[in-house]
């Protein structure tokens, strides 16, 4: 099931860099369909998730969202969701959202957009690559290189067209032919405060955004984490990661490091408020807004 999200523009500030989360549409999903590990039991036993992050009847609240980051020189977006006026099975074909408007009230023109940053190249994280101008697909941010992970793109399942359908044609493949993508390392430095750096599991070539400035530093997580119920759980692993194990060693490395600090975790399928700090908590972790 999924719905239209609200229109919740919320901010943060790292040092000299600005983090916008512009929402797309919210999804909810029975959690022990997602997390396949994972009983009622003890997912109603982590008592902070609820009501912010789980419903009454325990299925998971998610949210599709990208992120515009705002350097002292770039302009940047983090994933694109799913996009409109694609053929999708289910709930989300032919989406109608106010993405673009949404984008537009946050304060940016899609043309001053010089980079855009694909995590993975799953369906809804690169849905807005493009849109439909004219019967035609045409890149959504004309001005900007779109850097995706080398290792990621050789390792993209045709697949994954059998389960969602043909998404590469609409919404990867037009990149290419504008001569807009760069092939980039996993560890990829964007510009001063912008790098990549790996995180795989839920795909080969998974990576997230480490914003770094002035001594504060955030994460954009991209799906080695989906939902916040893996920080109190960091064994759990969805039933779409193309690696469980893999994905459970990258989360359980990364709270490791963050756990106790200032870094600000921005979660890209988080409902609001999407970021916070990460504490230990028992066993596992939790998130502090």
């Amino acid at each position: 099931m999924h719905s239209e999200a609200p229109p919740d523009l919320l901010r943060w500030k790292v040092g000299d860099v600005s983090i916008c989360v512009i929402p797309e549409v919210d999804v909810e999903l029975p959690a022990t369909m997602f997390f396949p590990a994972a009983t009622i039991a003890e997912i109603a036993d982590i008592g902070w998730l609820y009501p912010r992050f789980m419903t009454d009847n325990h299925d998971l609240k998610l949210r599709m969202q990208a992120f515009v980051v705002e350097t002292p020189d770039r302009l940047i977006v983090v994933d694109t969701c799913y996009g409109n006026d694609k053929q999708r099975p289910g709930d989300t074909n032919m989406l109608a959202t106010p993405f673009l408007e949404r984008f537009g009230q946050a304060g940016y023109d899609p043309e001053k957009v010089d980079t855009v940053l694909c995590t993975h190249l799953h369906v809804d994280h690169v849905g807005w690559n493009t849109r439909l101008i004219g019967g035609k697909w045409v890149p959504t941010f004309p001005n900007a290189r779109y850097l995706i992970a080398r290792v990621e793109h050789e390792n993209w399942s045709p697949a994954d067209r059998e389960m969602v359908g043909d998404y590469y044609t609409d919404s990867i493949q037009p990149i290419f032919d504008a001569g807009l993508v760069d092939l980039v390392e996993t560890d990829h430095r964007v510009s001063p405060e912008v790098s990549l750096i790996p995180t795989p599991g839920h795909t080969v070539g998974h990576v997230s955004i480490v914003i770094a400035s002035h001594g504060e530093e955030a994460l954009i997580t991209g799906d080695f984490i989906h939902h916040p119920a893996q920080l109190a759980r960091p064994e759990w692993s969805a039933f779409i990661d193309h690696d469980g194990d893999r994905a459970r060693e990258t989360r359980l490395a990364v709270w490791e490091k963050l756990a106790g600090s200032d870094a600000l975790l921005c979660g890209s399928h988080f409902m609001p408020p999407v970021a916070g700090r990460i504490s230990k908590d028992g066993r596992g972790y939790k998130l502090i807004a």
